[in-house]
């Protein structure tokens, strides 16, 4: 009764558009006054104690540093840099702006780790070059939220730090070293139908009318910003700092980069740099740190352990739990942000993948997956919101464009499950060396 009780008010606290910190923080401190009502302060005490326990966690430093990351680059003119040295590097023609865009969204992936910010930086970029050589805008913006998905899997991935959180035997190394092939055929993935739509409906006609910038020039432009993810995952690769410490290098790397070499950002911009990065900090980690209520929830009204057996126990076999939960979360990645994602449904499913002995690092790949699908799937994908607002059109005037690039994804999902090996071979190629 309380277990339904507890679902049911967070499904309904959510249908009424509250917010999804709010919602988990109510929905699980009810299912605890309920519950403990012939207790003093009707087990209200847990509430502080989980607060914290949700909040205290050294590799949640590691978020703040990467947004700023993020923030920094995307101040500094890196992504209109870079840009100029993929097209001097794939030169011009019909489908090639496409290709560009998704190729400079996964780079910008290597530097901030967040989806929603890769494609306000490439779409305020990308967008306007895409419709000045004959794109349709609502294709653009589709392939521009498509591409920023890739960021969630390639490293540095916000999402898998507060994957290894929640699941220890999961490290944050081997999970973005495991992020690596996987993002580069979701980005593929992308590709193909991006260029065939391109080819097809005779978008980017006007591109060969454009000139080609000159390759060894936009190389030294944009060196800087092409040797961040080096900085980044070398560093970590050679064990001079963990992630953590990485991205505080890396941010202070950003700020050297952005202040003294490019010199676009002075010391007023910073502050609102600073302050933005906050904003968006603050909200990541109180929905982080609320969960901690819903998750002391769940282990005291012992709604995990029944879950699993009814899951575990319905007849669909590995297989057909698994498609599942991809089914599953796909439909509530077009709803929900991947973070709150993680924080609802990994308590509810980690006790599923032990029971089939899935490997984690490879679980956490293929949730990330799922979730960067849902980032720009309607109607409420977080990162094609931010894509149309820059290309001015409706969210509904992409779908026709977005279900070929879901399908892309969708194939590569299918080839991570089929062949984990993709997942986890570089893992445990590194652990060996």
């Amino acid at each position: 009764m309380i277990a339904t009780l507890l679902f049911v008010l967070f499904a309904v606290l959510l249908i009424i558009g509250v917010p999804v910190a709010i919602a988990l923080g109510v929905s699980g401190v009810v299912a605890i006054i309920f519950n403990n009502l012939d207790t003093h302060w009707f087990g209200l005490m847990s509430v502080p104690q989980s607060f914290y326990a949700g909040l205290s966690k050294y590799p949640l430093l590691a978020i703040p540093m990467f947004i700023l990351l993020g923030t920094i680059f995307e101040r500094s003119g890196v992504a209109l840099r870079i840009v100029n040295f993929a097209t001097a590097l794939i030169g011009r023609g019909p489908g090639m702006l496409p290709l560009i865009c998704v190729c400079v969204a996964m780079f910008m992936g290597g530097i901030s780790g967040s989806g929603p910010a890769s494609a306000a930086a490439v779409g305020g970029v990308m967008i306007a070059a895409m419709t000045r050589a004959g794109y349709i805008p609502s294709f653009s913006a589709s392939v521009v939220a498509a591409g920023a998905a890739t960021d969630i899997l390639i490293p540095p991935s916000v999402a898998f730090i507060i994957y290894a959180i929640l699941v220890p035997q999961a490290s944050v190394p081997d999970l973005f070293v495991a992020g690596i092939i996987p993002g580069i055929l979701a980005g593929i993935g992308i590709i193909i139908p991006a260029i065939y739509l391109s080819r097809k409906y005779k978008m980017g006609q006007l591109e060969t009318e454009i000139s080609r910038p000159p390759l060894w020039d936009s190389f030294l432009k944009a060196f800087w910003g092409l040797m961040a993810p080096v900085v980044i995952l070398g560093g970590m690769r050679l064990g001079w700092f963990t992630p953590t410490e990485a991205a505080v290098v890396a941010v202070f790397y950003g700020l050297f980069v952005g202040m003294v070499i490019y010199r676009s950002i002075s010391l007023k911009d910073l502050l609102g740099i600073l302050r933005d990065s906050a904003e968006l900090s603050a909200v990541i980690l109180f929905i982080v740190t609320i969960s901690g209520i819903f998750a002391w929830a769940l282990s005291t009204l012992s709604i995990i352990d029944p879950i699993t057996n009814a899951v575990v126990n319905s007849g669909l076999g590995e297989y057909g739990v698994l498609a599942f939960i991809i089914v599953l979360l796909i439909i509530f990645g077009m709803f929900l942000d991947g973070i709150s994602i993680f924080l609802i449904f990994i308590p509810l499913l980690l006790p599923i993948a032990n029971h089939f002995e899935w490997d984690l690092v490879w679980f956490g790949i293929i949730l990330t997956m799922m979730v960067a699908i849902g980032q720009f799937t309607p109607p409420l994908a977080v990162n094609l919101m931010v894509s149309c607002r820059i290309a001015k059109v409706p969210i509904e005037s992409t779908i026709r464009w977005v279900l070929w690039l879901v399908l892309g994804m969708l194939i590569v999902l299918l080839l991570l499950v089929i062949f984990p090996d993709l997942v986890t071979a570089l893992p445990h190629y590194f652990n060996k060396n």
